[in-house]
Parts: structure tokens; C-alpha cells; sequence
């Protein structure tokens, strides 16, 4: 079994997962958009669309690779919401919040899915694929 097929799979069933919560529990994500952003629904809708489409290109061997890349890209754009949360220390929709080792955690773990999900992608220092080799599926 391909280990990069796995995770790629895992992670894209994890995002399209969570872009559905952006519809269906819209509240919850509004609190930690942070306020210069404007319409908080606006961005926790728009950011569930996009969740959505990383997830189905990461299940999809056809674009898995430009998933990956999008994957990282999208956990990149979204750090500075979970930064706010920990700075501000703003609680979730649910009042739940972090404790300061939750958002330690938290940031590792966004930091460790970007790199896997720039391993998904099979990036290479100093390599610009082609947009024909990131819709190329391997075999």
C-alpha cells in the first residue's frame, strides 16, 4: 500500500469533513475569524468551500498532487485565524477554548500538516511542475 495515497486520503476525507462543519455549524468557526476580516459568515463559508475542493482534489488520484500543494497553501492562509484564537484567547462557538499547550499542539500540528501535505504533493526544493504534471495522476 502507498503510504503518500493513505495520508492523502485521510487528509482529504479530514477537509471535506470539516468544510461540511462550515455549513452546517457555521457559528462555531465565526468567532475566531478575526475582526478586520469583516463578515465573519462571509470567510467561515468561503473557507468551507475551499476546504471542500482541497479535500475531494486530495481523494482523487488525478489531483492529488495539486491538492497536496493546495493543502498547504490553505494551512497556511488559515494560521493567522488560529493565531488570533491564541493571542486573543477567543473561545469557539461552543465556549470552549485552548489552554496555551493546546495552541503549542495546535501549531505543530498545523506546521506538520503543511509539510506532509507538501510531501503528498511530492514537492522538490527548486522544482516548478508543470500544470500538466500536477493533473498527471501516478501509477
Amino acid at each position: 500500500m502507498d503510504l503518500r495515497w493513505l495520508f492523502a486520503l485521510a487528509g482529504g476525507l479530514f477537509f471535506t469533513y470539516a468544510g461540511v462543519l462550515h455549513f452546517t455549524d457555521t457559528s462555531w468557526f465565526e468567532p475566531i475569524v478575526p475582526p478586520i476580516m469583516g463578515s465573519a459568515t462571509f470567510w467561515v463559508l468561503a473557507s468551507g468551500v475551499v476546504e471542500i475542493a482541497v479535500g475531494i482534489c486530495l481523494i482523487l488520484p488525478r489531483t492529488r498532487k495539486i491538492g497536496g500543494y493546495a493543502s498547504a497553501a490553505l494551512l497556511v492562509a488559515l494560521y493567522p485565524a488560529n493565531l488570533y484564537m491564541w493571542v486573543y484567547d477567543v473561545e469557539l462557538g461552543d465556549g470552549a477554548s485552548l489552554s496555551p499547550t493546546g495552541h503549542v499542539i495546535r501549531m505543530f500540528a498545523q506546521i506538520g500538516g503543511i509539510l506532509l501535505s507538501l510531501w503528498i504533493a511530492d514537492w522538490r526544493p527548486g522544482v516548478r511542475p508543470s500544470l500538466d504534471d500536477l493533473l498527471r495522476a501516478k501509477t
